[in-house]
């Protein structure tokens, strides 16, 4: 009889910790941005970009300039809240620090790819997002699809690249080979959980990408819970509690079959 993963694997914790790295990045970038084109209208015509990364305590976005060598126009620390109230806001321009100049190198590497590689979809109403990270798992770099319009959640068409020491990219890696499109709050529906299966290229867990995307949108959705079905497991992410249950499908089945005996 298939079992319930409690007790998280190395695998699924890892997964867990790159998504909420991912959730944190984009938190940041979503809210330095709001801040940036509320105080720093001036710089928004000079400005080539941002991206955020985290410290020990704060997760900083940054705006660079266009410049042949870009500087920092604008600096936003947030702590675990990521409200724009409490923000440290920093409009010195500045050089880049080495971590800050290595994130922009492997971002606009990945921003290239996107322009001449044909493994990159693109879709109508939806936009690429670059989120560079580097850490003691090494220089990489996540491009996520994320919806212009309200009331949309997207999964699927992601992408990562992995990069060496020396900023040069080693893989380009597709993470779903499909793209899930979920739609929210029409009138009339009250969904607490929703599902996608992944295909068995995408693998047998719920990817980094996929908590990431629950992190910031299942709020919205009004979700609890939500399952990712693959060929040899169920991953149930508790949109509330941000926690990963995995069990296997046969167990998942088993429950299911029980639960709609009279």
């Amino acid at each position: 009889m298939g079992t319930i993963s409690w007790a998280q694997s190395k695998e699924q914790k890892r997964i867990v910790e790159e998504g909420k790295k991912l959730y944190r990045s984009e938190m940041a970038s979503w809210y330095g941005t709001d801040v940036f084109l509320d105080k720093f209208k001036d710089k928004s015509t000079r400005a080539g970009g941002y991206f955020s990364y985290a410290t020990e305590h704060q997760t900083i976005c940054v705006f660079f300039s266009q410049d042949a060598a870009p500087k920092i126009l604008a600096t936003f620390a947030f702590d675990s809240t990521f409200s724009v109230n409490t923000v440290m806001i920093d409009g010195q321009e500045r050089a880049l620090s080495k971590q800050e100049s290595d994130l922009l190198a492997i971002r606009q590497i990945a921003l290239a790819k996107l322009g001449t590689d044909t493994l990159f979809k693109f879709y109508q109403d939806m936009n690429p997002n670059i989120i560079p990270l580097n850490d003691a798992l090494g220089k990489r770099v996540y491009v996520l699809t994320g919806p212009k319009k309200v009331g949309v959640v997207v999964f699927g068409n992601d992408y990562l690249l992995t990069f060496d020491d020396k900023n040069e990219l080693r893989n380009t890696k597709r993470l779903h080979h499909n793209l899930i499109r979920t739609d929210y709050g029409k009138p009339g529906e009250v969904a607490v959980s929703a599902m996608h299966t992944h295909v068995p290229e995408t693998g047998d867990l719920i990817t980094a990408t996929d908590i990431c995307t629950l992190m910031l949108y299942a709020k919205f959705a009004r979700w609890r819970t939500y399952y990712v079905l693959s060929q040899k497991n169920v991953s149930i992410w508790d949109c509330e509690k941000d926690q990963l249950i995995v069990m296997t499908k046969e167990a998942f089945e088993k429950i299911g079959k029980s639960e709609t005996k009279p």
